[in-house]
């Protein structure tokens, strides 16, 4: 007879768990890098080679036919030994002619992106730039495609701001490379005399796209965001939470040419932000004003004195998705999981805003302390919420979260429906 072995401690068996299975997904994710790095470097030397001989011996495109059907011949199993191919690697070669940078870089990308990336970037400078940008995004080749049809190597960190004296040295250069001039909305087909309520809810519709122009790290937060200041009540646009700059992001979008005072309700929105959502770990808030149009003066004026982050773009519409996207894009299950963090993100948000409603309500005083402390003053004030011991588990997952730290999906999403049910209950006791 097999004896069961006891149930092992919960939290330590689920630390466990979740540890090896990222210490096997990482040594799976290694093992696929390595072979694919030495494929590129094996067509790159074989491009190499070539271009030598053509250079020496004076090799025409039917030497390098016939030099592909005796590969083939010669390795029946492997493909990519075309006559088509190898004058790709040769190519390849010669648009990188440093065996390092294409060690160090392009051999982390799959044989199609170089193949794309040589084809449609012909300066070096930016082929580079979108080389690195699809390792660090993940784009998928279709993306890719896109990204350079769109021009975002010309439109990326172009946005006129002041992060530059609002912000820290190292959060203001980042920032500065996130903002867009303009943002491409192409996947939007709205006419002429569209409202600013029409372009939020065709944006909001169009949400996973929205999220790839804006790019890396944007975890939706919500659209009409409201808060209250001064009795008086006020809806942003739209708000994100950025997980690589660890602050809000609002989103303002115009219909019409930049106006000035633009700037000033901005800066506005922000101070409410800074002080009614913002966790002491976050950092400043930054605002960005889409508009139809601007004249760059203006905005330099408009912006010189304020002294919230902040940066004007444009934007541009299409009347079409563009082909290359249609029914290559993520479905939202492959979405979901690429996002799982921005779940747990405004979840944490949702949940601190209940928190503050719940005390204030209440008569406290609570200033800018965070979820942990809050729990503590609920419970001085003899309020009982069940579940608290499972959510300060699932609150180390938040925070990691809200910190762009890697999250196990299986954790993220254990913290999602134990802070679901709490944030339930809160809503239930701020209603009475």
């Amino acid at each position: 007879m097999v004896r069961i072995p006891p149930t092992p401690d919960l939290n330590g068996y689920t630390a466990l768990l979740s540890e090896l299975k990222e210490r096997i997904r990482a040594a799976r994710l290694r093992s696929a890098i390595a072979v694919n790095q030495e494929l590129i470097l094996l067509y790159w030397s074989i491009g190499s080679d070539i271009l030598v001989r053509q250079a020496t011996e004076g090799w025409g495109a039917r030497v390098i036919d016939r030099l592909g059907e005796d590969l083939r011949r010669a390795f029946p199993e492997m493909t990519g030994l075309s006559g088509r191919n190898l004058k790709y690697m040769r190519a390849f070669a010669e648009a990188y002619p440093d065996r390092e940078i294409v060690q160090q870089v392009v051999a982390r990308l799959p044989w199609g992106h170089n193949v794309r990336l040589v084809e449609a970037v012909k300066d070096p400078a930016e082929r580079l730039w979108y080389a690195r940008q699809a390792i660090e995004h993940g784009w998928s080749r279709n993306i890719l495609v896109h990204q350079i049809e769109s021009g975002l190597y010309h439109r990326q960190g172009k946005a006129i701001t002041n992060f530059e004296r609002t912000l820290p040295a190292p959060q203001s250069e980042l920032a500065r490379e996130l903002v867009k001039d303009p943002y491409s909305f192409d996947f939007l087909a709205l006419g002429p005399d569209m409202s600013e309520r029409e372009l939020e809810r065709s944006l909001l519709d169009h949400l996973r796209l929205l999220i790839l122009e804006l790019g890396k790290g944007f975890a939706f937060v919500g659209s009409q965001y409201p808060l209250e200041v001064g009795g008086q009540d006020y809806y942003l646009d739209l708000l994100f939470y950025h997980l690589r700059l660890r602050c809000f992001v609002v989103l303002e979008l115009k219909i019409e040419e930049f106006k000035p005072e633009f700037a000033g309700k901005m800066n506005f929105y922000l101070s409410a932000v800074d002080d009614q959502l913002r966790h002491e770990t976050d950092g400043p808030s930054i605002g960005i004003i889409l508009c139809k149009g601007k004249n760059a003066v203006v905005v330099e004026y408009a912006l010189r004195d304020s002294a919230k982050p902040m940066g004007v773009a444009e934007y541009r519409l299409s009347p079409s998705l563009p082909s290359q996207l249609q029914g290559n894009l993520p479905t939202a299950e492959e979405l979901a999981r690429e996002f799982s963090l921005m779940s747990a993100v405004k979840l944490r948000i949702e949940i601190e805003r209940e928190l503050r409603l719940l005390l204030q309500a209440r008569g406290r005083g609570i200033g800018s302390i965070g979820i942990g402390p809050m729990l503590q003053e609920v419970e001085r004030d003899g309020i009982t919420l069940e579940g608290v011991g499972e959510f300060e588990v699932a609150l180390q997952a938040m925070n990691q979260a809200s910190h762009s730290l890697d999250v196990d999906p299986d954790a993220a999403e254990q913290a999602i429906e134990v802070g679901t049910r709490l944030l339930e209950t809160l809503k239930r006791l701020n209603s009475h």
